[in-house]
């Protein structure tokens, strides 16, 4: 199941990345850009059909990233981090109670 899960994740990642990349650039960060002509779609239309893909997308990426994360910890079982440091550090060493005292023969 994580293998599928995994598998779809991989794909809905980079298909967003390249939606992202496909969309068109509004000008004014290096100047650069601008409208470009012809296309069989009107600029409107493309930046609807891109701004839902890429929100339909980034949707299925946090549902499938929000899936493997409950895949990846179903296994494990739940402990508290206090009780791990608990039972990591070594109990202290008892002292003398006083000195040795050589017992009579």
């Amino acid at each position: 199941m994580t293998t599928i899960l995994l598998t779809i994740h991989i794909i809905i990642a980079l298909a967003l990345v390249a939606t992202v990349l496909l969309q068109r650039n509004e000008g004014g960060g290096l100047g650069i850009g601008g409208s470009s002509g012809g296309g069989f779609m009107t600029a409107r239309g493309t930046a609807n059909l891109l701004t839902r893909t890429t929100a339909i997308l980034a949707a299925l990426f946090f549902a499938t990233s929000i899936g493997l994360a409950i895949l990846a910890g179903a296994g494990s079982e739940q402990t508290s981090i206090v009780d791990e440091v608990l039972s990591s550090t070594p109990a202290p060493a008892s002292a003398p109670s006083g000195p040795a005292v050589p017992t009579g023969n």
